[in-house]
């Protein structure tokens, strides 16, 4: 049993794609708004600087981050300062790379930064990268 199609009814042979570019240009538009809202971390208000991010490890950084009211993160958990270093110290020796990321907010006084950088020192951090904002070449503020 075969069909027959009539000299005036043409098939067509091409797959109308319209409705698939449709679909794929909502859902571009869908991740380009939802994306930015998938960062999640402590904010802090970061001091300019002119110099270059450094490379990323295999492992996860440790970042502590310290914000305006002298409150201490290590990653997103909360840390009293009085157990900063004992919480370093364990958490270093699991693992390879004894790198940490500090972000102290710009308003801190200096000297919290120092005395945090010397709790670093002796919980045994081996290196130490201190996180700041890109500002523009043109010096803006």
């Amino acid at each position: 049993m075969a069909f027959k199609l009539d000299d005036d009814a043409d098939a067509m042979a091409d797959i109308n794609v319209t409705p698939l570019v449709d679909v794929m240009l909502v859902l571009l538009v869908i991740f380009m708004v939802t994306a930015p809202l998938m960062h999640q971390g402590v904010q802090v208000n970061l001091p300019k600087s002119v110099s270059q991010n450094l490379p990323r490890t295999q492992e996860d950084p440790l970042i502590l981050s310290i914000t305006k009211d002298k409150v201490f993160y290590l990653n997103d958990e909360v840390v009293p300062s009085k157990a900063l270093r004992d919480k370093l110290t364990s958490v270093l020796k699991s693992r390879k790379d004894k790198a940490v990321y500090l972000k102290a907010d710009r308003n801190l006084p200096y000297g919290v930064v120092v005395e945090t950088m010397d709790v670093l020192n002796r919980a045994g951090v081996e290196g130490l990268g201190m996180v700041t904002d890109l500002r523009s070449e043109k010096g803006s503020k």
